[in-house]
């Protein structure tokens, strides 16, 4: 089987790690570090906007309060890893946690302008040239009086940011490395289950294609592949075994064809060089008219065969008296039963009986079992022909009393050109041809036929029929 499917599938899987891991590094470092900074700038803000509050820092930054402030701040600003500083409406450092600053000594940050803050909290860089790192500043104003007295500004190292922010990372890529290993067992799932049946399968079609229809598919699971390889298994048993019916079905005819066109063949010659005298031909042309005959009943058999493969499409199902029809098939063996003493008798279900069925197929089917039942019936012997009602069927019955048929034989007699023994000694104009032709009409409505038969007793035929709904 050609590898470039499960290639494709490898190279994808390949690709998607590669892709997958970059994706995750990259676009997950940036959702990282803009969620940490939104985060870590809204709680920073918190801090900042809840010293501006602080009674002390609001009214009393003095030198005497100073240290007590810092180490308030420095609790804060450590847990934090943060810097926090007091700056005064002037724009000077007044206090800090880093530096020992004073309000007697402050320090000025040079362009310092809260208004140019605008609408942001928050803002990334060295805070105006203060830091020789960047960091993340906030400043919060501290208020006394509906007057700005000054700012708290707390400043955090963006370098942690990118530690905290490296970790989590660090976690995510754990986490994707790990499911996708765990999804490696799809390829191994797909190699196993997919795959393999799928270049089992192929091979097997290739088998059947070449012709060898006995080469098995070895997939035996249940799944859809074990089902798909079963039904591939039995459609080339099936093709199997109607390559061998067609062997046998070509051999069978050409043999039923080649004895009598033998023996035209060979009484004509015979007339034609003279080897029959002109006062023998009148012998020898009725062999040649039987000859003819059976040749013509054989050729007409295959044709109604042929007829009915197409007639199971398009069969004409009418409502019908099915003792009508008996009685008018039974009348055209009226000549034949009478010469040889055989009694037709009816024994039909009410005056009327009503069928669904196609009339013409099932009036061959009636014909076909009629002719047998006379060919094999005994002289001075009975046939009778029954209709019964049962359960929304109609069951139609043909019962000789002759020759009957073998018990082995009776599986065989639907075969198409089968004839028991009994059948070639009576029927030499038989085509073996004629129950097969009332098995596929009988099937081809969607019911069922059956046959009792006892040897030197009789046979009897049982048919079932769609019983025709009243008007």
């Amino acid at each position: 089987m050609n590898k470039a499917l499960y290639l494709k599938f490898l190279a994808g899987y390949l690709i998607i790690a590669v892709f997958g891991f970059f994706i995750v590094t990259a676009g997950g470092s940036i959702l990282v570090e803009q969620r940490l900074e939104h985060s870590i700038s809204e709680d920073l803000y918190q801090e900042a906007h809840t010293l501006a509050e602080n009674d002390i820092v609001k009214n009393d930054i003095s030198s005497s309060s100073v240290e007590e402030i810092r180490e308030a701040l420095s609790l804060i600003a450590n847990y934090k890893g943060t810097s926090i500083w007091v700056i005064n409406s002037d724009g000077e450092i007044i206090l800090s946690t880093r530096t020992d600053i004073s309000p007697s000594a402050p320090i000025s940050i040079q362009g310092f302008d809260a208004t140019q803050w605008g609408g942001n909290y928050y803002q990334i860089g060295d805070f105006y040239g203060y830091f020789d790192d960047v960091r993340l500043s906030v400043i919060a104003p501290i208020t006394s009086e509906m007057t700005t007295r000054g700012y708290v500004a707390i400043h955090y190292p963006i370098s942690s940011l990118y530690e905290e922010r490296a970790g989590i990372l660090l976690i995510i890529q754990i986490l994707f490395l790990c499911i996708y290993l765990l999804t490696f067992l799809l390829g191994f799932i797909y190699r196993r289950y997919i795959h393999r049946p799928l270049e089992q399968i192929t091979k097997g079609a290739s088998e059947y294609a070449n012709g060898n229809l006995s080469y098995r598919i070895p997939v035996t699971s249940e799944d859809e592949m074990g089902y798909l390889a079963n039904t591939l298994n039995y459609m080339s048993d099936k093709l199997n075994r109607n390559g061998e019916y067609q062997r046998k079905f070509i051999s069978n005819v050409s043999h039923d064809f080649r004895s009598p066109l033998t023996s035209i063949k060979g009484y004509v010659n015979a007339m034609l060089d003279g080897t029959i005298p002109p006062q023998m031909q009148e012998k020898y042309l009725k062999i040649i008219a039987y000859e003819s005959s059976r040749l013509e009943k054989l050729t007409q058999s295959l044709l109604t065969l042929n007829e009915l493969d197409i007639q199971k499409r398009t069969m004409h199902m009418r409502r019908f008296d099915i003792n009508e029809v008996i009685k008018t098939t039974a009348a055209t063996f009226e000549g034949i039963c009478t010469k040889r003493k055989i009694l037709l008798e009816l024994i039909l279900s009410g005056k009327e009986l009503y069928a669904r069925a196609d009339m013409e197929q099932i009036q061959q089917v009636l014909y076909n079992l009629l002719d047998n039942a006379v060919k094999f019936s005994n002289d001075n012997s009975t046939i009778v022909l029954e209709t019964t009602e049962k359960s929304g069927k109609i069951f139609v019955s043909i019962k000789d009393h002759g020759v009957g048929i073998p018990k082995e034989s009776i599986p065989k007699i639907w075969e198409r050109f089968y004839k028991t023994d009994a059948s070639r000694g009576k029927d030499r104009k038989g085509t073996g041809l004629g129950l097969s032709i009332v098995k596929e009409i009988i099937h081809a409505h969607g019911q069922n036929i059956n046959v009792i038969s006892t040897p030197d007793v009789g046979t009897e035929f049982i048919f079932t029929l769609e019983k025709a709904k009243e008007k």
